[in-house]
């Protein structure tokens, strides 16, 4: 044991691992392994194994010794001797380690597509670039075999010290204020922007009445009080139904699950969609939709709802022999939208705050898009309620990864049951017909659809590689697509081959979403967190140069889950998160400027500028209306101090747009204090900062293939409109004297749970950096410290200790610290919102992730 572990020490040295190599001593630590493993059937000798191992590992971190490895069957003698020790816990030591050799030496290959670069390409104005080189360093061939399984991937503490090397030093530029990087007389066309500051309240009579008759052309949709949960009444296990039932819309708060449609908790005649009702629903973006055909008439030809399985037998089952008469399938087998919709809503209407799907297919039908989507995702058009019930975070059982990683290697010394068969292409549309009997059949070019392409791997086990951000190669993370044609009780694997992150909250006890059409057909519209046997781990995919197109060095990592489908012959979507689209935030806004108090709530809907794809970016000014015409009323309604928030700037942080719903609603509401909050400032509100990305499915880029919270330094008006002018805006309110009392920019965090902002401090910084700090000279107002206590006070799901006022110079071109420096915002904030549950308090789960 002791020579073993000798050599083993003497073998981490790259030099003396080639001399063993080339001397032949490769074959003979393999031979030696396995006579040791065959004969130590009582396993009294695991530390000479694991010892022997160890060589076999340090001689593998070369390329030379990986070569001569898989030339000596290696792989085959490791995989097939581990599999008789899998069973027995004591020997996690020996299983591990060949696991760690096994990964390392898997043959690296590209991604199964002929260019990582994203299948959508949008012409961009001028001659700017729309390829952005391929992230992350070459790497050398000698280092690219080190195996990060052996690290904590929850490296927080490494990343916090990369953090402090990243920290601002320079004073000067800390407290710097640059110059505006426009000329001031620009910035008066964002007057325009602010009619609260010019408005005549002499109409404010007129302007009711006009409101009125706005409501009027749309069906009153039923007025639900805004409740917000308090410390007591969360506490108790059935507070989501004690929230229903002071709307009278919920089940009695002891059920669990919804055994009845939920149409049958109001009168029948209620539930019925009239015709008359329809017209008048879509009347309200009557004006939208025709500017929409004016300026593109061909854009929303043919636009339809994804079509059902009208020839699965609970679908049969479900309509009447009437209603499937009533359906019109075309020469492509879907469903004229207005028939599909008329017919649903007429059987299976359910009542959804805060959502209407004739507004919504108003709204889809305006979208531009990149591939110009004809179709429409179920769970958006028809909405989704919360489930009725609290879930824990899943529960990761011992071994699952390596079991998962073994299954991956399995495929490379064992390939005869690997089908290797293309289900889905968005680059060859012919694979993307349905395929071979039993086979799943997939789709996503719908609005934030992102699936590329899907590879049956085994009969129940599918490759899925998402695609990249418009005009870029990268930032492959967020997921949204369909799925069809599954079996009963199946157990079916999916591998999502193309993620980017080093590490997610899916190891932490996340699960993905999913939405099943016939559930929500019998009453439960509901996305739930599904998925067992969830793990993300590094892969053997590497980025080209061919296919990064130069590029390449860039790891890959797998997302791999298990599901088992809820019903057969289902329609069901899967997602990272909760999707929220621009359509679904357009027709959001549209219902809550119907539902709102017009006599207490100033709201002015306005559109900041048109996208690089053409689609309108809504401006919304939220406050209390006047108490009166007096001089002294005026004068306070125009001097209360703004309030500027923004959201989805990142399209893959669809939890920042939820965020964003409740913050809306909150502020319209009648609510005691947000009445309060509405008579005290004025909101400016950008609810999505990046339309085009969220609506072409992009994880983080928008159509210039830029990252748009990297360009708040020097926005281009081409390229960047919505910073560019986002900006211009915060810019003329500081010319006149009115910059925000606070600005805020909503996120989302894929790593850590909870919610948190990040500031902005220049002596925190510094003395983080370890920098002296004169206090005589370098003063600061501590206020920016204040909301974020306050928060920690009254907000459950937030946590102090996880806020950073840290400047990094990394973050210097963000919204957060340009909006500081340049604005001179002291309350200048990023709220992070995690997508996976929190660690402590009221929201905190029922049981701890081990």
């Amino acid at each position: 044991r002791a020579a073993i572990e000798a050599l083993a020490a003497l073998l981490k040295s790259k030099s003396n691992s080639r001399r063993a190599v080339n001397r032949g001593y490769l074959g003979g630590l393999l031979r030696l392994y396995q006579d040791w493993h065959h004969n130590d059937v009582s396993n009294n000798y695991i530390y000479i194994r694991r010892g022997l191992l160890l060589c076999l590992k340090h001689i593998t971190n070369v390329q030379l010794g990986r070569d001569t490895f898989l030339g000596s069957r290696g792989m085959e003698i490791l995989f097939t001797s581990i599999q008789d020790c899998l069973s027995c816990k004591n020997l996690d030591p020996i299983i591990t380690t060949v696991i760690q050799i096994l990964r390392k030496c898997y043959p690296k290959e590209s991604l199964p597509m002929a260019t990582v670069r994203s299948s959508y390409f949008f012409p961009l104005p001028g001659n700017a670039k729309s390829e952005p080189p391929c992230e992350g360093s070459e790497g050398d061939s000698e280092s690219d075999g080190e195996e990060e399984a052996e690290k904590d991937l929850d490296n927080e503490d490494v990343e916090s010290k990369e953090e402090d090397y990243d920290l601002e030093t320079d004073v000067n530029k800390l407290r710097s204020r640059p110059m505006p990087d426009r000329p001031e007389e620009e910035l008066g066309q964002y007057e325009a922007l602010c009619p609260e500051l010019s408005h005549n309240f002499q109409e404010l009579d007129s302007e009711s009445e006009e409101e009125t008759s706005l409501e009027d052309r749309v069906e009153s949709l039923p007025y639900t009080p805004h409740f917000i949960p308090s410390a007591a009444s969360m506490k108790q296990p059935n507070y989501r139904w004690r929230n229903q039932s002071i709307t009278g819309k919920g089940p009695d708060s002891g059920e669990k699950d919804f055994k009845v449609p939920l149409q049958s908790w109001k009168r029948k005649e209620e539930c019925r969609w009239d015709q008359t009702d329809e017209k008048r629903d879509i009347a309200g973006a009557a004006q939208d939709a025709d500017s929409c055909q004016e300026e593109d008439p061909a854009g929303s030809h043919g636009f339809a709802l994804r079509p059902l399985p009208k020839d699965a037998a609970w679908y049969k089952k479900m309509f009447y022999p009437q209603c499937e008469a009533s359906k019109n399938p075309n020469h492509g087998g879907r469903l004229e939208s207005s028939d599909t919709v008329t017919n649903l809503l007429e059987k299976h209407q359910v009542d959804i705050p805060f959502h209407s799907p004739h507004f919504y297919i108003a709204r889809a039908k305006c979208v531009k898009s990149v591939p110009d989507f004809k179709d429409m995702a179920f769970p958006d058009f028809w909405g989704h309620q919360p489930p009725p019930y609290s879930k824990p975070m899943l529960e990761r059982k011992h071994g699952v990864q390596r079991d998962k990683v073994l299954d991956d290697i399995r495929r490379l010394i064992q390939p005869s049951d690997v089908i290797g068969r293309t289900v889905f292409d968005l680059d060859e549309p012919s694979h993307s017909k349905p395929g071979a009997p039993g086979c799943l059949t997939f789709f996503s070019k719908f609005e934030s659809g992102n699936l590329r392409k899907a590879i049956q791997v085994r009969e129940f086990e599918y490759d899925l590689i998402m695609n990249a951000d418009v005009n870029s190669n990268q930032h492959h993370q967020w997921f949204y697509f369909e799925v069809r044609d599954m079996k009963l009780a199946v157990p079916y694997r999916f591998n999502i081959i193309n993620c980017e992150k080093f590490n997610s909250q899916f190891n932490y006890g996340m699960q993905l979403v999913m939405y099943s059409v016939k559930e929500a057909l019998q009453g439960r519209p509901r996305w739930l967190r599904v998925g067992h046997d969830i793990c993300y781990y590094k892969n053997h995919y590497r980025c080209s140069a061919a296919a990064g197109q130069g590029a390449r060095g860039k790891f890959y990592y797998t997302l791999t889950f298990n599901i088992k489908f809820p019903h057969k012959d289902d329609v069901c979507y899967l997602s990272y998160h909760y999707p929220y689209t621009y359509s679904t935030m357009m027709s959001h806004l549209d219902i809550l400027q119907q539902n709102r108090n017009p006599k207490k709530v100033y709201w002015r809907q306005q559109t900041l500028c048109q996208t690089l794809g053409g689609n309108r970016c809504p401006l919304l000014t939220i406050t209390a209306m006047p108490e009166s015409k007096k001089r002294d009323d005026l004068e306070q309604f125009c001097n209360r101090p703004y309030v500027f928030l923004m959201a989805r700037v990142h399209p893959g942080e669809s939890n920042a747009s939820w965020v964003m719903k409740g913050t809306l609603e909150f502020l319209v509401s009648s609510d005691p204090i947000a009445d309060l909050l509405r008579k005290c400032f004025i909101f400016k509100i950008v609810p999505m900062l990046n339309p085009d990305g969220v609506i072409n499915g992009n994880h983080r880029c928008s159509l210039s293939g830029d990252d748009l919270n990297r360009q708040w330094l020097t926005p281009n008006s081409q390229l960047h409109p919505t910073i560019y002018h986002a900006k211009g805006l915060l810019y003329y309110l500081r010319s006149i004297g009115r910059a925000p009392l606070v600005f805020c920019d909503y996120h989302g965090h894929s790593q850590k749970k909870n919610v948190f902002l990040y500031g902005c401090s220049i002596k925190e910084t510094l003395w983080q950096a370890g920098c002296m700090v004169d206090t005589a000279v370098i003063t600061e107002d501590v206020g920016y410290r204040t909301l974020p206590k306050i928060l920690d006070k009254v907000a459950p799901a937030f946590v102090m200790n996880s806020c950073s006022f840290l400047v990094e110079k990394s973050r210097e071109s963000t919204a957060r610290v340009v909006v500081w420096k340049e604005m001179g915002v002291l309350r200048s904030y990023t709220m992070e919102s995690t997508y996976c549950s929190c660690s402590h308090g009221l929201y905190k789960v029922s049981k701890s992730f081990k």
